[in-house]
């Protein structure tokens, strides 16, 4: 076997790195304040904990609703920056200014009627009434504030990743980064009624986290239009939100695919997290600590993935195939490559992490074997991610869902629901079960990228 088709040159590192680590960094930083912010929130008890856990898997279902919503439109971007078409990139922008406003009001609406109910349906599993009842609490104090957050995530999802689609990577870092700042200091004085402020508990968690998006959406669109100079597609692009029906059409039919699967793929995740809690009211902190520490550490495989579909995107736009191709699998060998050394890392550090939750010896016991299964799972995970975003830049996105959302569906959550209520298998057995089905979208992920279907130049007629 030729290793060096799966090996890249200095100058492939450089420009990987470029886009990723600062990706890497801002994401990096995020979670881990949202580890510090779960283990302060954890010292109120293992039901606050909990409870902002069910609460944020429903943000969490949003956000990734928002991801998918403006991944479609992210294609095109990436591609139209690779053509150097200022207008393709405006006109995409506008794009995801009007689907952002429609998803914002959507969610708000969803969230604020029915989040009751998403919440109690977390908390069927064994357990005495009482923490049933304060998780309950906590979880819907959480989400009520939280809601407020979702006008400037929204904003800066919409302002960030055309930035980044156009290798403007560093600000985007910067906001995140402050807002970040942001967030700590004021979960620690919101949270404990530090600075001469309240004593809000998970309140002010959730309070701390709408002050510093508000805050990374700020910086984030004043540099935007304080270098239009840089940033050529917001010259003009609220003058008019007129859009060539041609292009509306294109990115509907390419992006509704994304949209849909981003929705059903973590209204899975948490379908799958439900499941695991009908085994008892512990599984849901066990599941927060261990999803907690994954996304500190799985920020390497999702930025090389960003790196996957701008990189390969602009090369497909520019009409190189050849160069696509290679470019590409060198791209997914160093994902997996990274996976497989975050993973290790993360496992052997299975035991410490669940030490810093003033929490149950049980959920820490539970949680650092999660934290063990999903280390030993990461480059799996990596691989899959990478495949994803290498079918998502040319436009494959009805493959995408299938790869994703219907395999969720179809293979994931009834494997999860059939082991939960038919089996009297220890939840850690379920656990790593529900993670190693996955090997099956490794093997199709292969034939998918060997095949090449994901080739293409999808902007080639808007030149």
């Amino acid at each position: 076997m030729n290793f060096k088709k799966f090996i890249g040159d200095r100058n492939f590192y450089r420009t990987v790195f470029a886009i990723a680590v600062p990706i890497m960094i801002q994401n990096g930083i995020t979670n881990f304040v949202a580890l510090l912010d779960n283990i302060m929130v954890g010292q109120l008890g293992t039901e606050q904990m909990s409870g902002t856990a069910v609460a944020n898997q429903l943000m969490f279902v949003f956000n990734l609703c928002i991801f998918g919503l403006l991944a479609g439109p992210g294609i095109f971007g990436a591609q139209f920056y690779g053509q150097g078409s200022n207008e393709g990139v405006r006109n995409v922008f506008r794009f995801k200014v009007l689907i952002g406003v429609i998803a914002f009001a959507a969610g708000t609406l969803i969230l604020s009627f029915f989040g009751d109910g998403l919440i109690n349906s977390y908390l069927t599993g064994e357990g005495q009434s009482g923490d049933r009842e304060l998780i309950f609490k906590s979880g819907k104090e959480y989400l009520s504030i939280m809601l407020v957050g979702l006008i400037p995530f929204t904003a800066t999802q919409i302002y960030a990743s055309t930035l980044r689609e156009t290798n403007c990577t560093i600000p985007p870092m910067f906001a995140g980064l402050a807002a970040v700042l942001v967030n700590l200091v004021l979960d620690w004085a919101l949270i404990f009624g530090k600075l001469g402020l309240p004593q809000m508990g998970v309140r002010g968690a959730a309070l701390a986290t709408v002050i510093a998006r508000f805050a990374e959406c700020a910086i984030v669109i004043a540099y935007t239009h304080a270098k239009s100079g840089r940033n050529l597609f917001i010259k003009g692009a609220f003058r008019s939100m007129k859009i060539p029906k041609e292009l509306v059409i294109k990115i509907a039919v390419s992006g509704l695919p994304l949209a849909v699967n981003e929705f059903f793929w973590s209204s899975g995740m948490a379908k799958l997290n439900q499941c695991y809690s009908q085994r008892g009211l512990d599984i849901v902190a066990a599941t927060n600590i261990s999803s907690t520490i994954l996304n500190l550490f799985n920020v390497v495989y999702i930025a090389l993935g960003s790196a996957v579909g701008i990189i390969v995107g602009q090369i497909l736009g520019s009409g190189d195939m050849k160069r696509a191709r290679e470019t590409d699998t060198k791209l997914i060998a160093f994902s997996i490559t990274a996976g497989a050394l975050t993973g290790g890392i993360m496992a052997a550090l299975s035991g410490v992490f669940p030490m810093f939750y003033d929490t149950t010896e049980q959920v820490r016991g539970l949680a650092s074997t999660f934290i063990i299964i999903l280390g030993i799972f990461t480059p799996v995970q990596a691989f899959i991610n990478a495949a994803y975003f290498t079918l998502r830049s040319g436009g494959q996105t009805y493959i995408t869902l299938i790869f994703d959302s219907v395999f969720m569906w179809v293979i994931s959550v009834p494997t999860a629901l059939l082991l939960v209520k038919f089996t009297n298998f220890d939840i850690t057995l379920i656990y790593f079960i529900c993670q190693a089905v996955d090997i099956i979208k490794v093997v199709i992920g292969l034939v998918l990228l060997k095949k090449g279907v994901w080739i293409r130049n999808i902007v080639s007629e808007e030149k």
